[in-house]
């Protein structure tokens, strides 16, 4: 080797030496990870419970064995829980800006999958120590209940943002069961005391934080839960259940796109469960249930596929979501918040401004008031009268300019009544929940809410759902307001403009804008008779 390029590789290896590989001592294991940035470590796919398998499947998450002695790598996340295919309608005309966002803020969530999938993941300063006590914030993934994993968001950025605060903490995800594996329902699985799988999944990964975080050099009483889409509504049903009792295991919760949902009894799943059950080949079981847990998983997983899915012509009455079994939820998650089976905890909440926009593209085939009324009475609310519904159809009319994308004017309408069906689902499952959360907790705990109606002029689509996850994982103003919350129960520090709570004297809404104003305090009294007329509709006819 030449001297001059031998000294270069020497004067290069003094400047830039290679970092040993960061590794942290669970039980007798020893784990080793990898360096993520110049100042963070990762450990990723570490098992958190036991794999739900073979007879395991469709049982309550056992917790793990203690790690046994041994070298043990944890630089890649774990397979994601199974997965029900997403079948997006396709149609000609869609600007290529949507399609891309529907690709990639959408379709791209997916990842390989098994059913092996319970693993969690840290992200630490890379100088942190079992005596460090830094906050700890754990992400839940979004995707419907139906499919998504934690390799979808990379918690890399926050950590990194929160070192350059002064204010470092650790980032948490992990998997856990999604679709008919982990929210099948029926009377089977009341009897057997199996519902809402993924939200027991939730609170075992929960229970390993507490056990394990102080190894990272996390605070296990230090925790806020987190999540995005059917992440937040779990956020906020980790707070319903257990009467309310977190024991210990978070502080305080930060939700964005998801409140506690009108939901109702498993039985309301029956139907779904009876066709997983033909198809399998279980009909004839006299434990239909058991005979499911023997099923070949391609079999099974075919079985789900069939369901609707979260693009199908029933959109947000999902066939996979928690409902209430007796057990993790007893009872409907609205009449929980109303008769006050609460965690007592400060938490933040907001929305986005168009949130029904994406799920109502399946929906372009509704062109006539009839039809829209038909959608309305066979999808949404069986069992409600005419005499019901006829002030709905007032609050949420055929008029363009009073449909979601809002505030567009006669543009962005996709079909004859997409822009009424957009408003109508957003404000169903998204803002009139969140509101009636925020009014119910009124007085009873510290709460700040946000509405995003930043990217308004994505065609169609506007301040679509999801579209919040861009202003905290690339270092927007809401990761500030995390990580200040995290640390100080309360979103406000030097860097972000101040974010006054909520209340019904003062229902404030941290705003986020496009253009040069970036932010604003707005009030939460927008569709006020509208989003009333829903909960009292979704409270009696609930999904």
């Amino acid at each position: 080797m030449p001297p001059l390029l031998l000294y270069a590789l020497v004067l290069i290896s003094l400047l830039h030496p290679t970092r040993a590989a960061p590794t942290v001592i669970l039980d007798r294991a020893k784990f080793v990870g990898k360096s993520g940035s110049a100042n963070t470590a990762s450990f990723l796919g570490i098992p958190f419970a036991q794999p739900p398998v073979g007879d395991l499947r469709f049982r309550l998450p056992r917790p793990i064995e203690p790690y046994a002695t041994g070298l043990l790598k944890a630089t890649a996340f774990g397979k994601a829980c199974p997965q029900q295919d997403i079948d997006f309608p396709v149609f000609q005309g869609l600007p290529a800006e949507v399609v891309d966002i529907i690709v990639n803020d959408i379709l791209s969530v997916i990842t390989p999958d098994a059913e092996d999938c319970l693993t969690i993941n840290v992200i630490k300063p890379q100088n942190a120590t079992a005596t460090s006590k830094l906050p700890v914030v754990v992400w839940i993934f979004g995707g419907g209940f139906e499919f998504g994993s934690a390799a979808s968001n990379d918690g890399t950025k926050i950590v990194e943002r929160s070192i350059a605060m002064d204010k470092p903490a650790i980032y948490v995800s992990f998997n856990h069961r999604v679709s008919a594996f982990g929210f099948l329902a029926s009377k089977e699985i009341r009897a057997a005391g199996v519902g809402n799988l993924g939200l027991h999944d939730q609170r075992e990964a929960f229970r390993w934080v507490q056990k394990y975080i102080a190894a990272f050099g996390g605070d296990p009483q230090k925790v806020t839960i987190w999540g995005g889409s059917s992440g937040a509504i779990s956020v906020s049903l980790q707070m319903l259940t257990n009467n309310g009792d977190t024991e210990g295991l978070f502080r305080a919760a930060f939700m964005q796109s998801g409140s506690p949902i009108p939901t109702g009894p498993v039985e309301n799943g029956q139907k779904y469960y009876d066709a997983i059950v033909a198809q399998t080949g279980c009909v004839s079981s006299k434990d239909t249930l058991q005979c499911l847990r023997g099923v070949p998983y391609p079999t099974l997983k075919k079985a789900m596929n069939a369901s609707p899915g979260i693009f199908a012509f029933e959109s947000l009455v999902l066939a996979w979501l928690p409902r209430a079994d007796g057990v993790f939820l007893t009872d409907s998650p609205q009449r929980l918040v109303k008769t006050g089976q609460i965690a007592r905890i400060p938490f933040i909440t907001g929305d986005c401004d168009d949130e029904g926009t994406l799920f109502s593209v399946s929906a372009v085939n509704i062109s006539t008031d009839d039809e829209y009324k038909n959608y309305i009475e066979q999808i949404w609310l069986p069992g409600a009268s005419p005499k019901d519904l006829d002030p709905l159809y007032h609050f949420y009319p055929n008029v363009a300019a009073a449909g979601s994308p809002f505030d567009t004017g006669v543009f962005d309408a996709l079909s004859k009544q997409f822009k009424r069906i957009s408003a109508f689902q957003g404000d169903a499952v998204f803002q009139a929940p969140r509101r009636l959360f925020q009014k119910t907790l009124d007085g009873k705990q510290d709460q700040w809410a946000f509405l995003s109606q930043r990217m308004k002029a994505v065609p169609f689509l506007g301040s679509y759902h999801f579209s919040d996850l861009r202003n905290i994982f690339f270092d927007g103003e809401l990761t500030d307001y995390l990580i200040n919350f995290a640390t100080d129960l309360h979103p406000n520090g030097p860097t972000v403009p101040l974010w006054p709570k909520w209340s019904t004297a003062a229902p404030n809404l941290m705003t986020f804008h496009d253009g040069r104003v970036r932010t604003s305090i707005t009030q939460d009294t927008y569709r006020a008779a509208g989003m009333q007329l829903l909960t009292d509709l979704t409270f009696e006819f609930p999904i």
